[in-house]
């Protein structure tokens, strides 16, 4: 390719073409063709692009692995730059930056760049205008795919959660067509029974007793097991079925209330009254499970939506933190809980409202939450505070696990950095928390030794003058 055929193809280019002739035989002058087949790398990862490239031709990608596979992060086709721009701090790419497919293109090496900076004004203005779209669709791109890979992480744990209360519900609904048949069946006994109002008076005193049962606590295994064989042995010696007694052990009924009963109603009146206050019990019993269990799903999906606050604003509002603080806990509890990791949130009385963007805020939380759950080990803790604070709110969350090397303290804020293994983690959690830390015009910080780590992110408080403002 002459030198004259090679303005022209640059005057033709999407990105340069506009520049005055003179500049473009600059380009022409001072920069080097190169052909690259699919394979061949541009920019090796860990080092220094050599220049700026300027596509003729052909397809060049970055690909990441993200935790499930490589995935592109960057592209560049015929029009395109890419490479070092004019007053630049690229430092090296993420991965190899690779020729996906037959490519040219013309490489300005970088100590030719200041030359250019001096000679070619409309070029650097073109250059510097490509380097901050570039910028902004590589921060876009990063942020979208961080919150899907936190998205992934937290599926599982959603899915567990509502798991839980859902097989509640259909263990408790199947069950409960039997035991409505049962109930039936008892009351007819009970009606040919035959019983006087004292009697009626003294089972309804118990069937109130029976009312209660969901009221009375959490039993632990040992005592239920000891009240399950105290009814079953009363039930025994009194001549009634002891089948009844696993419903009755559910409920607050006590031994002193049988022995009323019995002392009221003898014979087989006792046998069906009996029968008749057990299929009760276990009909309320499973009744009120099923409404437990849709008010934890009710009050989880309620979470879900505060996390990720669907609603949200484009403009910055009054925000909730001790909300927020629980939302984001809500739904990483699974987590937690599968490594027996515990974690607080004291969040004080006094503590205003911060001005911020909810769903940033809770992105957050959940990053910092989530990376000092993948550090902190089995049966581990993690505090998390919000108080006042003479620049406005704070936040910190606190873990006991084996800190952050000296050595690398300055970089986990780095884009791609991560101590983790292959796959498990993209490094772009801390650098989207500091972003997001910026555009909600907070700051952050982080003090690590062993057993303690703290990441604390100042916010500001809301005000009137502020929403006003806004």
């Amino acid at each position: 390719m002459t030198p004259s055929d090679l303005v022209d193809r640059l005057a033709q280019h999407d990105t340069v073409g506009k520049a005055p002739r003179r500049e473009l035989e600059w380009l022409a002058s001072n920069g080097a063709v190169r052909a690259l087949d699919p394979g061949d790398v541009l920019t090796a990862k860990g080092t220094h692009p050599e220049g700026m490239f300027i596509v003729l031709s052909g397809r060049i990608a970055i690909h990441v692995d993200r935790g499930s596979g490589l995935q592109k992060v960057m592209e560049w086709r015929e029009g395109a730059v890419t490479g070092i721009l004019p007053y630049s701090r690229i430092v090296g790419p993420p991965n190899d930056t690779m020729a996906m497919e037959p490519t040219t293109v013309l490489a300005i090496h970088r100590e030719r760049m200041q030359d250019m900076i001096a000679e070619c004004h409309e070029l650097t203005s073109i250059f510097v205008h490509a380097m901050i779209d570039r910028a902004k669709q590589f921060n876009a791109s990063d942020l979208q795919n961080e919150k899907l890979m936190s998205l992934g992480k937290l599926s599982a744990g959603i899915a567990h959660e509502l798991n839980n209360p859902a097989s509640a519900i259909e263990r408790s609904a199947s069950t409960l067509g039997d035991r409505l048949d049962e109930a039936q069946k008892a009351v007819q006994a009970l009606c040919a029974a035959h019983l006087t109002e004292a009697q009626l008076a003294t089972i309804d005193r118990i069937r109130e007793a029976c009312s209660a049962g969901h009221s009375i606590g959490v039993r632990s295994t040992i005592e239920q097991a000891e009240r399950e064989d105290a009814f079953s042995d009363w039930l025994r010696n009194h001549g009634v079925d002891v089948m009844n007694a696993e419903s009755l052990a559910d409920t607050a009924a006590r031994i002193e209330h049988l022995d009323a009963l019995a002392a009221a109603v003898q014979g087989p009146a006792l046998n069906a009254v009996v029968r008749w206050l057990a299929a009760g019990c276990s009909v309320r019993g499973l009744t009120s499970d099923i409404q437990e269990a849709a008010i934890r799903i009710s009050g989880l999906v309620q979470a879900i939506k505060g996390f990720t606050h669907m609603d949200q604003s484009t403009t910055a509002e009054a925000v909730d933190l001790a909300q927020g603080l629980a939302n984001t806990v809500a739904v990483l509890k699974s987590k937690a809980r599968s490594k027996s990791i515990s974690i607080g949130i004291t969040v004080a009385p006094d503590v205003p409202k911060v001005r911020g963007f909810t769903g940033e805020l809770n992105q957050i939380w959940s990053n910092l939450l989530d990376n000092a759950l993948d550090a902190v080990q089995a049966s581990g803790r993690i505090d998390v505070v919000a108080e006042r604070d003479p620049r406005g709110v704070i936040v910190r969350i606190v873990d006991n696990g084996p800190g952050i090397p000296p050595e690398i303290r300055n970089r986990i804020f780095d884009p791609f950095f991560t101590t983790k293994g292959v796959g498990k983690g993209t490094g772009l959690g801390l650098d989207i928390v500091r972003r997001l830390v910026v555009h909600n015009d907070a700051s952050i910080e982080v003090d690590s030794q062993p057993g303690r780590t703290e990441f604390r992110v100042v916010l500001q408080a809301d005000s009137e003058g502020a929403a006003a403002r806004s």
